[in-house]
């Protein structure tokens, strides 16, 4: 029961190529830091990575984009990011945008096993171009699939050693689901416990989820902009 690896480097030695990948996080809050360097240092190529975003040019995620690991991008944000701009203009990189509402119930419909959900968000635009869609209720409805993954990659705030979860306020933000979808889940937190002293009730997602965990060093918990005005007092 003992799901603690030595290492980051550990944790993901064996990811082979052209797998697809959810990386939690929202921008770069609650970025899985430890296990995308490993992923950087492994040089894992042909990445589909299922995520809010892409990170920034040279943050997050956007290290390995750099590095020219990643074959497709479905995410529902990248305005962050010019080397995600650039490879998407030139053809190097294929995008699939998500509204942010949509993608999250698509990783969650994929962790608890449901086939897909009719959704007006995006009915009539080129988001639901090849989709089926159907009248509800007096409104269009588009047809959405759920999202599955080979990994997922995900930081934790508190995890005990059986795996089970405590995150730290928007540090959760699509990581729970993730965690679901996945068929091995790989997480990295700031406090490793041992079983029984996390209080039940505050446990987010249970062991049975969760199948590496490794001790997150080195933290530099990236922040996407500065607030440069004082305030108020």
């Amino acid at each position: 029961m003992n799901k603690v690896y030595a290492s980051a480097d550990e944790a993901v030695a064996d990811i082979p190529d052209n797998i697809t990948l959810m990386s939690g996080g929202f921008g770069l809050c609650g970025n899985p830091e430890n296990l995308i360097t490993a992923l950087h240092k492994k040089n894992v190529k042909g990445l589909t990575i299922i995520s809010n975003n892409c990170g920034t040019t040279e943050l997050g995620l956007g290290i390995l984009l750099q590095n020219k690991q990643v074959k497709k991008m479905v995410a529902s944000y990248v305005g962050e990011n010019k080397e995600f701009e650039r490879q998407f203009l030139s053809g190097e990189l294929e995008v699939e945008l998500n509204p942010q509402g949509t993608l999250a119930e698509r990783i969650r419909a994929g962790g608890c096993g449901i086939g897909g959900f009719f959704t007006p968000t995006g009915a009539g635009t080129q988001v639901a171009e090849g989709k089926e869609s159907r009248m509800i209720d007096g409104r269009l409805h588009v047809l959405e699939t759920p999202l599955k993954a080979d990994f997922a990659i995900v930081h934790a705030w508190k995890a005990d050693t059986w795996g089970n979860l405590v995150f730290h306020k928007t540090a959760r933000n699509f990581t729970p689901m993730m965690c679901m979808a996945a068929k091995v889940t790989i997480v990295e937190a700031e406090h490793i416990v041992q079983p029984g002293e996390l209080d039940p009730d505050m446990v987010h997602i249970p062991s049975i989820f969760v199948h590496r965990i490794v001790q997150a060093q080195n933290l530099q918990k990236w922040i996407e902009r500065r607030t440069v005005r004082k305030k108020a007092s």
